[in-house]
């Protein structure tokens, strides 16, 4: 069986591993090496490591607009593309040449979340669960049959970095299964994706960092889950920025305006919300480490007075 497979980040390279197990990786699709790091010097992406340390062909075009990338990829005669966050849309031309076409890795339950950030956006949207669908490509986002899927549910402190790891092995798993069923000429029923239910799950962007303490507490909470080990939740306490790891939202009532400090010790600094409190467990000045609120308390003794609230929030 001869398998192209097209990805790029960390997320891919289990499915990738998944791939080579099941059959013969003919060629390696990848996004074009890219600026990182201090020096800003060019950066092969993890997929095309791991195809290197397996000896597979890399192909790293920027698209697939020119008749030769496609020349190229129709060359390797492929019984099927494997595609898991690759970065690139494929056209009908690409997806028309493996016989039996491209199948997508992708980590939600479809139709929910399709889109570029689906496992940030699970988390941030509270969900307590979700999967891995493996989708038959067609033209539109996400929008094609699923083939098989699992699903898995979200721990309520689970980060975005933790779910993406866990759902990594879990795609690999649920890829493995279905090249082994192909490769055993078992037909896999595409089934089509219900018009109820689709939700578009946006790219994060930096700005949504900041933390709008007038949101209710357990919103707040995820957020901060959502967005580790990126781009990390924000705020301003006591005229200084800092960045929020941890923190756990608690079902108090209080009269305070949001954003107001209305404890700081050992536990945590408990800031009021629009509904509820949030307790900030690990945070994080510019230019440090993460520190246990106690520690970060420690470092800031003389803004934080046993007495009194402080305002949180843009203005300090």
């Amino acid at each position: 069986m001869r398998i192209v497979f097209a990805g790029t980040p960390e997320f891919a390279v289990p499915s990738l591993q998944a791939a080579a197990l099941r059959g013969e990786v003919v060629g390696v699709y990848t996004q074009p090496d890219r600026p990182a790091g201090r020096g800003r010097g060019l950066t092969p992406s993890p997929v095309k490591l791991e195809a290197v340390l397996r000896g597979i062909p890399v192909y790293q075009p920027e698209n697939f607009r020119r008749a030769e990338t496609r020349d190229r990829l129709r060359e390797l005669k492929p019984d099927v593309m494997v595609v898991v966050a690759y970065g690139l849309i494929l056209p009908q031309s690409v997806l028309d040449i493996p016989t039996h076409g491209c199948w997508n890795v992708h980590a939600s339950l479809l139709p929910r979340w399709r889109g570029a950030a689906p496992i940030q956006r699970a988390i941030e949207a509270g969900d307590a669960r979700t999967g891995i669908s493996l989708m038959q490509m067609e033209k539109g986002l996400d929008t094609g049959p699923v083939l098989l899927s699992q699903a898995t549910g979200i721990a309520p402190d689970e980060t975005a970095g933790q779910l993406h790891d866990h759902l990594a092995g879990v795609g690999a798993r649920v890829l493995a299964d279905a090249l082994g069923l192909l490769r055993a000429t078992i037909t896999l029923p595409p089934q089509p994706q219900p018009e109820a239910g689709v939700t578009y799950a946006h790219k994060i962007e930096k700005a949504e960092a900041v933390l709008d303490w007038t949101q209710p507490a357990r919103r707040l909470a995820d957020k901060v889950r959502a967005f580790h080990p990126w781009p990390i939740a924000e705020t301003r306490l006591a005229g200084e920025r800092a960045r929020i790891h941890a923190a756990t939202a608690l079902a108090e009532q209080h009269a305070s305006a949001p954003g107001s400090v209305l404890r700081a010790g050992r536990d945590g600094i408990d800031i009021a919300c629009g509904e509820g409190v949030l307790r900030l467990r690990v945070l994080q000045r510019d230019g440090g480490k993460p520190l246990a609120a106690q520690d970060y308390l420690n470092a800031r003794h003389a803004d934080f007075p046993a007495i009194g609230p402080h305002a949180a929030g843009a203005s300090g």
